[in-house]
């Protein structure tokens, strides 16, 4: 009797910790941003070279700030460079940000599509939220304090 109720407790007891396991597997897979290459940092700001981007292509980064990993991607396009960060104004929460194919950009948590040409458009909803970088030279900056700023969306 003591050895069925033994048998029991510990049948119940592996199949807690298979739920345990399987619960935390599928949180962490499912609410966690993709990491990224670190951004060049030079002089409080994040220093991206105009030439090292592919046209229309997003480039994607991912900077860290006290622990906290901010994302953003940088796209040359129609003579300029534009950035943004790999998160939105409704989605951001989930941590998951965007996708990049066919020249769309798409959220990975609600799957609202935007053409690259587009984003610039986009105020709330679903848009990536821009970053006010601007060209100097050959070279894109973003200052690192517009970065840490947003810190709390990641």
């Amino acid at each position: 009797m003591i050895e069925n109720l033994l048998i029991t407790i510990r049948k119940r007891t592996i199949a807690l910790i298979a739920l345990a396991l399987s619960l935390f597997l599928f949180v962490s897979a499912c609410s966690r941003q993709p990491r990224y290459p670190a951004p060049p940092v030079r002089d409080g700001k994040v220093v991206i070279a105009v030439s090292d981007l592919a046209p229309e292509t997003p480039r994607f980064y991912t900077y860290e700030f006290k622990n906290k990993p901010i994302s953003f991607f940088v796209i040359k396009m129609n003579g300029g460079v534009v950035s943004y960060l790999d998160a939105c104004v409704t989605c951001y929460p989930r941590k998951l940000g965007y996708a990049h194919e066919n020249g769309r950009m798409a959220c990975r948590t609600c799957n609202i599509q935007f053409s690259i040409y587009k984003l610039d458009k986009g105020i709330g909803g679903c848009y990536p939220i821009k970053l006010n970088g601007q060209t100097a030279g050959s070279a894109y900056e973003i200052p690192t304090a517009l970065l840490e700023a947003e810190a709390g969306k990641f």
